[in-house]
């Protein structure tokens, strides 16, 4: 039997000034690279990750975008943010770019983003679409963390994050394809957890609910066929099942993939991550 005696500090008082001093929060001097980083999540986290001090290099694959966000990511002293144009149906033509960047910038942080596929039953989903997806999101992590990880290994941090969903967890009706290949992508992502942690590098999974985002609006889109069309009724429903009744922004999945990309969750590796109101049923 063991007995633990906890020793009180005479006079202390903690508040809350005490615990942000104690967490290690400070991205200064960290490089991140943010995958489809010029709308919803993807932005935000982007935002949110200059603004702890890391200097940002945005990916996505409209030119326009990246320079209208860059234009908005908030600077410190020696952050010098950049943007990457890459389309990830090209996964070559991809890695060909990661490599190139690697070899100028030693990256800490990778936000593995990438829209989902199109909606539908996966009865009717061509074998095409789970091809495609699998590339898009898979294959295309895998290229992003073997470009990166290197030098993540050589400076002894790094911090893998990847932003999938709940149907990891609970298969989402209508999302067929998606809930195949989100649930390929966090079994790759735990295996690497395992592999990588020795070195310092973690890798966990954001599962983001029902976040105000264009892809959102799709989901709401094609539920709307259940309720005779009607998006608001689809809309009230899908708020009805979240405890918090009501959407998630995209700031507060940022604030979310912010904390795993920072000092203080060095010790936390190879989980998923709801950020969905409460709205999963599983633990």
């Amino acid at each position: 039997m063991f007995v633990f005696h906890i020793k009180e500090i005479p006079n202390h008082t903690y508040n809350t000034s005490d615990i942000l001093k104690t967490m290690n929060l400070d991205l200064k001097n960290k490089n991140a690279m943010i995958c489809g980083a010029t709308a919803g999540i993807g932005k935000a986290a982007a935002t949110e990750l200059a603004a702890m001090g890391a200097t940002i290099t945005l990916v996505a694959r409209n030119e326009q975008k990246l320079k209208a966000t860059l234009a908005l990511l908030p600077t410190q002293d020696k952050q010098t943010h950049n943007y990457l144009v890459a389309d990830f149906t090209n996964p070559a033509q991809l890695k060909e770019q990661v490599t190139a960047a690697a070899l100028k910038t030693n990256y800490h942080i990778l936000l593995n983003n990438t829209g989902g596929p199109k909606g539908g039953p996966i009865f009717s989903a061509d074998t095409s679409e789970f091809i495609s997806a699998f590339s898009m999101h898979l294959q295309c992590n895998q290229i992003l963390v073997q470009g990166l990880v290197p030098a993540m290994k050589q400076d002894g941090y790094g911090r893998i994050i990847n932003v999938i969903s709940t149907s990891v967890k609970q298969p989402i009706d209508g999302l067929g394809v998606s809930n195949t290949v989100r649930g390929a992508v966090a079994n790759w992502s735990k295996t690497m957890a395992n592999e990588l942690g020795q070195y310092g590098i973690t890798v966990n999974n954001i599962l983001p609910g029902f976040t105000a985002t264009d892809r959102l609006a799709s989901i709401i889109s094609n539920a709307s066929k259940r309720f005779d069309g009607s998006e608001e009724k689809a809309t009230a429903f899908m708020k009805s099942i979240v405890p918090a009744k009501r959407f998630g922004q995209p700031k507060e999945v940022a604030d979310a993939i912010a904390f795993l990309a920072s000092p203080a969750a060095g010790y936390i590796n190879g989980i998923n991550l709801p950020v969905d109101g409460g709205r999963t049923k599983s633990l």
